[in-house]
């Protein structure tokens, strides 16, 4: 239980730095499609951002802490820091990497939540994947533009 629990907080941090990327592209988007990429991204990190809590409360159902500084995510996280600002088509492909990078360690926690038998977190890590899959075809069908 304890590499399902360490992979959990991978997770998390991994979830939450993606979100605060993609926040930020929202933020800080600009080009002749800005309306479009303002609000697919505004869709994509209110997406992302449900999830935070439920990551840290499934933490919470296996007996353990939840990490919840942004020193432990940066150390945790598999997404790495954007401190500058990319072009738009930049930005989407930098995203649909990084999902990428984030379905990987969830399906690695969904093993994992299976060989402990933990049925409602297998669930839940279920549903995360397939939601990113779905990012992964939007990301990849607006990064061909």
């Amino acid at each position: 239980m304890n590499d399902l629990t360490e992979q959990m907080k991978v997770c998390l941090a991994s979830v939450f730095a993606f979100y605060l990327k993609t926040h930020n592209f929202h933020w800080n988007v600009e080009g002749p499609n800005f309306p479009q990429y303002h609000s697919f991204l505004d869709g994509l990190y209110n997406d992302i951002w449900e999830s935070v809590d439920k990551f840290g409360e499934q933490i919470r159902t296996l007996n353990s802490y939840a990490p919840g500084s942004l020193s432990r995510f940066t150390t945790l996280s598999v997404i790495d820091d954007q401190l500058n600002i990319p072009s738009a088509l930049k930005m989407i492909k930098e995203l649909e990497m990084d999902n990428k990078k984030l379905i990987e360690e969830l399906k690695k926690a969904n093993t994992l939540a299976e060989k402990s038998n933990a049925v409602g977190l297998a669930n839940f890590l279920q549903d995360r994947i397939d939601t990113h899959y779905k990012h992964d075809w939007m990301l990849r069908s607006i990064g061909k533009a």
